[in-house]
């Protein structure tokens, strides 16, 4: 197993500033502000090519209230999932009663901790932590996390008797995307006019297929996306609070289910710009949308009693311009009566008529009804988004569109469609070549997208074509003639000016 490190101590000692440095990102929230981090936050690190996981907790002082008493609860947890636990303190401030607090509590866990005194850069560092050795947690290990020095020398130290399991345990990770299927473009089109497209064993094993899945659960601040991780975890991993804004950074959690691994992406909530006061906030959204362009699904919840705002359509657009699969979750679907959920309904058709693709669950993310078959929905939109297509099969998909539906007369001329390929996916790229693309109308274009989505049994993910003008290899060039040419010409000439 790869070990786990759990960074706990009170707030603003440096414990998301050596998360970033550990797993080398920017994940999470660093600012001065005191109780920034709420969740415990997972990161992958290594420390050669060994791996390890490290936890970022919520900073605990011994005076938690309210929500920061859920944030103590959270740091608990992760030191008793932790095989090392590196318990941080600020030698600047010094000792104070929440870190012998903390310190009572480590020893009654019965975990290897390593007590770290940070922020030890331009002082005396053995005078400044000379106090802390009164914890009785052996001994104090001096760092500057800022600066990343003394990071090293403690991992190395920490990770010791876990060097032959990471071993065992490293991933292979080579990196090395597959190529992109080769075709010769003559050799195609004498296929296409010969009808000798093979179309058998057309769609290929994804290199996606070994990969977990990630899927971010998006929505405005308090619909429920704590509750709803937390009720598909089967645990209180995240902080459920009633309050908007509860959830400030975006928390990875990994799981499986049914064999399948998946990441959980718990994001925050995305308010109206207006709204948008708060430094750390503003960061929170920042970091939600990127977590949505990191993940592979996208489970977009929407509050059924307060049904569609403009803010769940901004969200949407969103996660569709970045080309991610979406599901459309309706939560607090419970307690509603008939009427209303009639009302939601046609509510949900009027203004999400756009993405019929989307498959939409009604569920309780609090007693947890109609929660399990989003997985199903997730696995459906994820095999969509990454299933691999040949040239051939794309290609007679696009010759059965114009026979069903002839594309229009431009100027006199028909366009002209000829081959079609996969540029891409993860969402699905389709390149359709042909002759006066550009003056193909968007009507016809959204009916090539359906039929796509149609025969290809796309569900889930968005689908994107992209059209490319073939060139014509004698434009621009001018025949040399021959000699006997050039005579049959010059007596041509002079006949007519007989």
């Amino acid at each position: 197993m790869t070990p786990v490190v759990a960074l706990v101590g009170r707030p603003n000692v440096g414990k998301s500033t050596l998360f970033n440095r550990l797993t080398r990102t920017r994940d999470a929230l660093v600012a001065d502000f005191p109780g920034l981090t709420r969740d415990r936050k997972y990161g992958q690190a290594k420390l050669g090519e060994l791996e390890f996981i490290v936890v970022d907790t919520g900073g605990i002082d011994g005076t938690e209230e309210g929500i920061e008493l859920k944030m103590a609860e959270q740091s608990l947890l992760a030191i008793e999932e932790a095989d090392v636990v590196l318990f941080m303190v600020d030698a600047r401030a010094g000792l104070t009663a929440a870190d012998q607090a903390i310190a009572e509590h480590l020893r009654k866990a019965h975990k290897k901790v390593f007590l770290v005194a940070n922020k030890t850069d331009g002082i005396d560092g053995d005078s400044a932590v000379s106090e802390f050795y009164s914890l009785a947690l052996g001994e104090v290990y001096q760092i500057a996390a800022a600066h990343g020095r003394g990071v090293l020398s403690l991992l190395e130290l920490a990770l010791a008797p876990h060097l032959e399991t990471l071993v065992d345990a490293a991933v292979d990770e080579d990196g090395q995307d597959e190529e992109e299927e080769a075709f010769d473009e003559e050799a195609l089109l004498r296929m296409v006019a010969a009808g000798e497209l093979d179309t058998k064993e057309d769609t290929k094993e994804t290199p996606f297929a070994d990969l977990p899945i990630k899927f971010a659960i998006v929505g405005r601040p308090n619909v429920g996306k704590s509750t709803l991780t937390n009720r598909m975890l089967g645990e209180d991993r995240v902080i459920v609070y009633d309050m908007p804004g509860t959830t400030r950074d975006s928390v990875y959690i990994p799981m499986e289910r049914d064999e399948q691994k998946y990441v959980v992406i718990d994001t925050a909530g995305v308010r109206r710009r207006g709204k948008v006061h708060e430094t750390v906030e503003k960061f929170s959204v920042i970091k939600t949308l990127k977590a949505i362009e990191d993940a592979n699904v996208c489970l977009l919840v929407i509050d059924a009693q307060e049904t569609i705002t403009d803010q769940d359509l901004s969200i949407l657009g969103f996660v569709l311009h970045s080309g991610r699969s979406v599901v459309l979750v309706v939560n607090k679907w419970d307690g509603l009566d008939q009427k209303v959920k009639e009302d939601v309904k046609s509510e949900l058709d009027r203004r999400l008529g756009f993405i019929d693709f989307a498959r939409v669950h009604f569920i309780s993310a609090l007693h947890g009804s109609g929660v399990g078959h989003l997985f199903e929905s997730i696995q459906e939109a994820y095999q969509s988004a990454t299933r691999r297509t040949s040239t051939a099969m794309l290609t007679r998909i696009m010759q059965m569109a114009q026979e069903d539906h002839q594309p229009p007369m431009v100027n006199g001329r028909r366009v002209k469609l000829k081959y079609a390929h996969a540029g891409g996916y993860n969402p699905p790229r389709i390149v359709i070549h042909g002759n006066q693309l550009n003056d193909l109308p968007d009507s016809y274009k959204r009916y090539l997208i359906n039929y796509f989505r149609k025969s290809l049994k796309i569900m889930g993910s968005p689908i994107r074509v992209e059209f490319q003008e073939s060139v014509n290899p004698f434009e621009g060039k001018k025949n040399n003639l021959t000699l006997s040419q050039e005579r049959q010409r010059k007596r041509l000439l002079k006949m007519k000016k007989q």
